[in-house]
C-alpha cells in the first residue's frame, strides 16, 4: 500500500491511513513495519459466501490530508 501510494512508511502513521471493511469482523489490516495489506482475521469462504460462486471482500482505504 506505502508503494502504490507513493509513500514512505512513516507517512502512513503521520496521515492516519485506515482500512474499513463492510461488516463486524476488521478482515484487512496495515503492517506497520512494511506498509503491506495484510489479514488480520481469519477469512472462512464458506461461511462469508454460502452459497454464492464468486466471493469478493471489499474494503476501503482512507488517507488523511492532501496527496
Amino acid at each position: 500500500v506505502a508503494k502504490d501510494l507513493g509513500l514512505q512508511l512513516p507517512a502512513l502513521r503521520d496521515r492516519g491511513v485506515h482500512i474499513l471493511d463492510k461488516g463486524r469482523t476488521q478482515y484487512f489490516a496495515l503492517h506497520g513495519k512494511t506498509g503491506h495489506l495484510v489479514t488480520a482475521e481469519r477469512i472462512d469462504r464458506e461461511q462469508l459466501c454460502e452459497n454464492v460462486q464468486q466471493c469478493v471482500l471489499r474494503c476501503e482505504l482512507i488517507v488523511e490530508g492532501k496527496m
